[in-house]
């Protein structure tokens, strides 16, 4: 084992803070990386399930973007050619940014946006409102055409002579058909607008072309207007449906009618059987297999087949023929019956019949009427047809015959051409999936650590060394590790009991580190307190103490805690004797204190002592603030070369500061994710303008793996794994 006085690795090798020690200016927070690495390792359980919430939030709302399909069309510049005179060649210089930029302007305007729209047809639009159809509330209309166009730019492709012209759609197919659509009404403007269109001839061509747009538009108008008022979608579709419903109903009436027969037959031979032997209506093959009937003719003859037999046994008088008896009747009478509901069913289905072949003839009567009026009506309706069949070929003529002089005069000044047509593209460009996961990706990276860092911020509890060093401004002493795996019974004994153990070398390091950074030479007093109960400083007090006597001080541990002592548990006493007994006693001070009563010194170990409280008090103060208790202190420097005295905490009750006035120095204790930082700031505060030496701050109750990251003790696993396996 190494010489247990040589110093041990106390604290992070890092600048320590500005110290409290009579420097009262506010201490400046400087985390390193390592810091940072530390708070989003403990916060990872939080920060994880928020950042994950937030980016998978987001990606799952940009991914029910709707999705948009893009296409793209290309035309290409002539490039212009000119004779140089002196030169007498051809100049094949690029046209000018000017026309460039009105090119790419007359693609953008409004107006070839609305010759894009005019042009239309019926089938492009519904294949244009397709996507929007699934979204449409019930009964609502598909947008218009003007909000079917979607997004078109146009794009100069830098040091050629090419425009490219890309249309963003909700349909792939609807963005093809409008990128090529533009194409063509652009060339169809620079057709109308480019040199020579005054001349006489397309002049007469367009007048001409109005004025049978017009007639052909009136003779369609009267034609439509016929057909709405005969209620006529077309006339040989109208005659052929009324052809069919007439052949239809005819042979329904005749199915009804023969149905109606058979029946009325049948019921005419039940009527003459009725009238003339009803009993052979069995005979009838409807009535022998309506209903029970069947059933009830066999029971009938198994029951006469019985009676027979009986009677040759018994007389007409006997109880089994008189049940028997009874038996036929009761068949007979549900046989008679069955015949009587069968007869009524059978009229109900004959007059039902009746209804039916009255309807079919009312039906087949007004299908006549139809097709009488249809024949009335096709003569004028096919005058009109044919009427408006002319105005549409005179129409159509003369508007090719105008296209064509005004392609042919136009032609030669066209200055661009189509190059590429626009192709569906199956592949949506958005919602881009691949950006999606990587922009969700780094905002969950990002809210990552903005939670992990701002719940640091709100959370003010020491958690690491740095808010020892860092932020309250103190020397860190030592870190305890949580030591859940020892009794609670040999935890305050821990150092003197020869256990080898990670607890045990962090109380000897905390034991080098109060040697160094103390200033004051033996015999001393030093004060262990904390924030709040239960942060281990009755603990640290009895090993402190016992560090200190075993090597070799004469070491006082006394229990300053007079409200709820504990010490005389941990070391199985009585608490009878002590600090209240003594004081009850008179607060003499005896030359000899070992020998006092009312003191009850006890030694629990080589070199060490023990000084209980005595007892319980409400009311300490008035022995703390008493000049015989700080005389005291003095007088057992005489006896003992260190005095540990355990107080209660400051943040519960004000003992501590009364002690710590008597005594020279003072050990703080914190427990890991206990007491706020901003309190303990404040009770060292406290504690400074007592004119007490601060030793430094022992931080408690830490995991090994936060131990491991949370201080520079990065060997106490392979110092756990060493010593573990020899011991």
């Amino acid at each position: 084992m190494s010489d247990p006085d040589a110093p041990l690795p106390t604290a992070p090798a890092r600048a320590p803070g500005p110290s409290l020690h009579g420097n009262d200016q506010q201490v400046v927070e400087r985390r390193s990386l390592r810091d940072y690495y530390v708070i989003l390792r403990e916060r990872l359980w939080i920060a994880l399930p928020v950042a994950l919430l937030v980016s998978l939030s987001i990606g799952y709302y940009q991914a029910q973007e709707t999705p948009m399909y893009s296409s793209m069309a290309t035309m290409q510049f002539e490039r212009p050619e000119r004779v140089v005179q002196n030169e007498q060649v051809v100049d094949t210089s690029v046209r000018s940014e000017v026309d460039l930029g009105t090119y790419l302007q007359i693609l953008g305007s409004g107006r070839l946006r609305t010759m894009v729209a005019q042009s239309l047809t019926p089938d492009e639009i519904r294949l244009l409102q397709r996507p929007y159809l699934k979204d449409l509330a019930p009964g609502a209309n598909p947008p218009a055409v003007g909000g079917l166009l979607g997004s078109m730019s146009p794009v100069s492709i830098r040091n050629s002579f090419l425009i490219t012209i890309t249309v963003n759609n909700r349909d792939p197919e609807g963005a093809a058909l409008l990128a090529n659509r533009y194409v063509e009404q652009f060339m169809r403007y620079l057709m109308e607008n480019v040199g020579g269109k005054n001349e006489f001839a397309v002049d007469y061509l367009r007048s001409r072309a109005k004025e049978l747009q017009q007639e052909s538009e009136a003779a369609e108008g009267k034609l439509q207007d016929y057909r709405r008022k005969h209620n006529l979608v077309s006339l040989d579709n109208s005659m052929n449906i009324v052809g069919e419903r007439l052949r239809t109903v005819n042979a329904m009436l005749t199915t009804a009618r023969l149905a109606r027969l058979d029946i009325e037959t049948l019921i005419s031979q039940i009527e003459k059987m009725q009238k003339g032997n009803p009993a052979n209506l069995l005979e009838i093959g409807y009535i022998s297999n309506y209903g029970n009937i069947p059933i009830l003719k066999n029971n009938l003859a198994e029951l006469n087949k019985t009676q027979a037999i009986l009677s040759e046994r018994y007389l007409e008088r006997h109880p089994k023929m008189i049940e028997l008896a009874n038996s036929i009747d009761v068949v007979t009478g549900q046989i008679t019956r069955n015949i009587e509901q069968s007869i009524s069913d059978l009229r109900t289905q004959y007059e039902k019949l009746k209804d039916t072949e009255a309807s079919y003839i009312k039906e087949y009567q007004s299908a006549e009427k139809d097709n009488l009026r249809l024949g009335d009506l096709s003569v004028d309706f096919k005058s009109l047809e044919n009427q408006a069949q002319v105005a549409k070929s005179n129409y159509l003529e003369i508007l090719n015959r105008l296209n064509q002089v005004t392609t042919s005069k136009n032609l030669e000044n066209i200055p661009v051409k189509p190059l590429d047509r626009a192709l569906p593209n199956p592949t949506a460009f958005t919602p881009n999936i691949r950006n999606i996961i990587k922009t969700s990706f780094f905002l969950g990276v990002i809210v990552f650590a903005l939670v992990a860092i701002g719940l640091s911020f709100l959370d003010d509890r020491v958690k690491s060394a740095w808010d020892i060093e860092g932020f309250i401004g103190a020397h860190l002493l030592g870190i305890i590790p949580e030591i859940g795996d020892v009794p609670d019974t040999e935890k305050h004994s821990l150092v003197n009991s020869n256990r080898t153990s990670p607890g045990s070398e962090a109380f000897l390091s905390v034991y080098s580190a109060v040697k160094i950074q103390s200033k004051l030479d033996f015999p001393k007093s030093i004060l262990v307190t904390s924030t709040i109960p239960g942060e281990g400083k009755t603990m640290i007090s009895c090993n402190l103490a016992g560090s200190f006597a075993r090597h070799g001080k004469k070491v006082l541990l006394i229990d300053c805690d007079m409200r709820r002592p504990m010490l005389h548990r941990h070391f199985k006493l009585t608490n009878e004797a002590g600090l209240i007994a003594w004081f009850e006693a008179g607060a003499k001070i005896p030359a000899d204190p070992f020998t006092d009563a009312a003191l009850g010194f006890t030694k629990v170990d080589e070199n060490l002592y023990l000084l209980r409280s005595g007892g319980r008090s409400k009311s300490p103060t008035e022995l703390l603030e008493t000049a015989i208790f700080g005389q005291f202190i003095e007088a057992m420097k005489q006896h003992f070369d260190l005095i540990v005295v355990d107080s209660p905490p400051m943040g519960a009750v004000t003992d501590s500061l009364l002690i710590a006035e008597r005594t020279d120095e003072v050990i703080y204790v914190c427990r890991f994710n206990r007491a706020y930082r901003k309190h303990i700031r404040l009770y060292i505060k406290q504690l400074k303008e007592s004119k007490n030496e601060l030793l430094g701050i022992v931080l408690n109750g830490l995991s090994p793996r936060r131990i491991e990251y949370y201080s520079n003790y990065r060997y106490y696993r392979s110092y756990k794994k060493y010593y573990g396996s020899q011991s």
